[in-house]
């Protein structure tokens, strides 16, 4: 299942439209005025069906995850020199490939793909194509892409 992740122009919130191939609307991602990053996750009839809340006052940036109000893991970046390093607790999944290039891997336990993520250029707004093996997956791969997009987004304000 792939999925189009468009930032939205013109938008004064990280506000996102997540499109099937097929070009129907699957997500609408909301960012809501608050200390820190916080995206609500809308699906296409607009209910809310996650979220993803970035805690502050912690010394590297965190992003807790929840599906509905049920909180299912965080992401946090880990301290690194030179590439950025993440460290998720969801899933049992972890993160790999070249984030300078926003072109990465999920993965589980066993190293097997989750999803395969990929910047588009040439485009007015940040578009990524996340590639996810198993539809089941596609909102927590969905929300952790949106983590690291909002830390990214943090390091160059």
């Amino acid at each position: 299942m792939k999925l189009l992740f468009k930032q939205r122009f013109f938008s004064w919130f990280d506000s996102y439209d997540i499109y099937a191939e097929t070009g129907q609307t699957v997500y609408t991602v909301k960012g809501q005025l608050s200390w820190g990053h916080c995206l609500k996750i809308f699906d296409a009839r607009g209910s809310e069906v996650g979220m993803v809340k970035e805690r502050i006052l912690t010394f590297l940036p965190k992003f807790e995850l929840y599906v509905g109000r049920n909180y299912i893991g965080c992401i946090s970046k880990e301290f690194t020199f030179f590439r950025p390093k993440y460290n998720i607790a969801c899933k049992g999944w972890h993160v790999a490939g070249d984030f300078f290039e926003w072109d990465y891997r999920i993965l589980d336990r066993a190293g097997r793909r989750i999803a395969t993520i990929s910047k588009q250029l040439f485009h007015w707004t940040d578009t990524y194509v996340i590639d996810v093996c198993d539809p089941q997956d596609a909102l927590p791969a969905l929300m952790l892409v949106l983590a690291i997009d909002a830390e990214k987004c943090s390091r160059n304000d």
